[in-house]
């Protein structure tokens, strides 16, 4: 029997960017994302004499394994379930785009495990299991604008559908600036950033924030949505330049792409940017200046890639 689960990557708009406990994946602050129907993984579980994990067709026995049957281990000890398993899983998330494949991988891999074992469990629940593999995955179990509420333990923190399918003029961008690995891995940058003077305020401002986003959500507000998206992120940004010592993800072709939606902005054409740990940029803009926007950033940037997206659907189960 094989069990086999499809969900999309998310990109925080309200970001998560610091962790409370790190065994638990519980946050430092609640987060608000755009479930994307551009990018997602598939994942199938069946039985098998040994462990085993595929990536894209490809055997993995490095880390990446270790990480998957770790979390395999820790979800049949939680329901009491036993096996050997194999775990064959597809992305369809480019490398270099500055999107978390594991939001999606996780999720779907909580899913088939469910799935393969028929387990009993909603959706809240679903989320809490994706959470532990991928903290970000916890909001890829729904789809259109999900929340993750911080919480206070394992119980509470937990992602929720704010509206899955909305019918605002909102789409992506993703554009691939740089393809190099980064350098500074995410949850290293996470623990680092918590050294700068400006973190605690930061916290601090999350529920104001996440009020807000949620306000202009409700009422269809593209401008404001993408000016606290943007502004949300050059606070994360802003936290990573001012810890001790500063770091920061940023390469000279990020700031020439900030630089260039200031400028299109300036012109009339409306557009925003949200950037996670990454130099690549994701822009926020609406249907009718698409068109507009890439033909200027492929003008600007040499063997730029930029894919379209908009919103996604929660996790499924295909079979």
């Amino acid at each position: 029997m094989k069990k086999t689960a499809r969900a999309h990557t998310n990109i925080a708009l309200i970001k998560y960017w610091g962790k409370a406990d790190a065994q638990l994946r519980l946050p430092l602050m609640s987060s608000l994302s755009m479930t994307l129907d551009a990018f997602y993984s598939e994942t199938s579980i069946s039985a098998s004499e040994e462990n085993e994990f595929f990536l894209n067709d490809e055997k993995q026995t490095d880390q990446s394994a270790q990480r998957v049957f770790s979390y395999l281990q820790y979800l049949q000890d939680r329901f009491g379930v036993s096996g050997k398993l194999k775990v064959e899983s597809t992305n369809h998330v480019p490398t270099a785009a500055g999107l978390a494949s594991s939001s999606s991988a996780f999720a779907a891999l909580a899913t088939a495990f469910c799935a393969f074992y028929d387990l009993d469990v909603n959706r809240r629940e679903l989320s809490r299991l994706a959470r532990i593999g991928s903290g970000s995955a916890s909001r890829s179990i729904f789809g259109g604008f999900a929340i993750w509420q911080k919480g206070t333990d394992d119980e509470s923190s937990f992602a929720y559908p704010l509206d899955e399918t909305p019918s605002l003029d909102l789409s992506l961008l993703a554009v691939e600036l740089n393809q190099n690995q980064k350098k500074l891995p995410s949850t290293k940058g996470m623990k680092d950033a918590q050294a700068s003077p400006f973190f605690e305020p930061w916290i601090k401002r999350n529920d104001l924030e996440l009020n807000e986003m949620i306000a202009a959500i409700k009422s269809n507000d593209f401008t404001k949505i993408g000016s606290l998206a943007e502004l949300n992120a050059n606070e994360m940004h802003a936290i990573n330049l001012t810890a001790q010592p500063g770091f920061t993800y940023f390469e000279p072709d990020t700031i020439r792409a900030i630089k260039l939606i200031e400028e299109l902005r300036s012109k009339g054409i409306e557009c925003y940017y949200t950037i996670d740990a990454g130099p690549n940029l994701k822009i926020l803009t609406q249907q009718k200046n698409i068109k507009e926007v890439k033909k200027i950033f492929l003008s600007e940037f040499n063997n730029v890639n930029i894919v379209k997206a908009t919103f996604g659907p929660g996790v499924t189960v295909l079979d």
